[in-house]
């Protein structure tokens, strides 16, 4: 009888209950993941921090390991390489500019690789990284640092839950990565 009752609740029958969630549009995913380039150097890992928090499907994370993680299930691992084009692009050397030294305060100490958040002409925030500098000027690239390189992803999928609909409107309810950030996103 108390099958029975059970049964009846499923409206397309108890095997729908066992239909397990899949990497889908709209879903909170959480990955565990190694980022690595084709040297083999790890960039970056969730290990120690916990899982990746995205909603799959609202361009959250870069587009090609986005791609590579439909379909997959709860536990299920994949090695994902994600060309530049599905990354940070490639690398445009047109996005070196050289600045003189006068723009930059006096006393700042510039190091190569250091970033800084800069406006362009039209008042736009960007973040540029220093290539070079010395007394009389500073080149800068407004490249990402991972444009031109092919990035090789260790994944795990973590978790699997339905985004709330905070979540899908935008707002940062659970710990997705809505509101930004993570080594994924366009931000870093």
């Amino acid at each position: 009888m108390r099958t029975r009752a059970l049964v009846d609740l499923a409206p397309d029958g108890p095997e729908s209950w066992l239909t397990p969630m899949i990497v889908q549009d709209d879903v909170c995913v959480g990955i565990d993941y190694t980022l690595r380039l084709e040297s083999g150097e790890v960039l970056d890992s969730s290990e120690g921090r916990g899982p990746l928090e995205f909603i799959q499907g609202r361009g959250e994370i870069i587009p090609g390991l986005e791609q590579a993680l439909y379909g997959m299930s709860l536990g299920d691992t994949k090695e994902v390489v994600v060309a530049p084009a599905d990354a940070y692009g490639e690398f445009d050397s047109e996005l070196l500019e050289t600045l003189p030294r006068s723009v930059f305060p006096v006393d700042m100490e510039l190091e190569v690789g250091m970033g800084l958040r800069m406006r362009t002409q039209e008042g736009r925030a960007v973040v540029v990284y220093v290539r070079e500098a010395n007394d009389e000027s500073v080149t800068v690239d407004l490249n990402h640092p991972l444009a031109g390189k092919t990035l090789h992803f260790a994944v795990r999928i973590a978790s699997l839950r339905e985004a709330s609909p905070e979540e899908l409107a935008g707002g940062c309810e659970g710990g997705c990565a809505s509101c930004g950030g993570g080594c994924c996103s366009d931000e870093d």
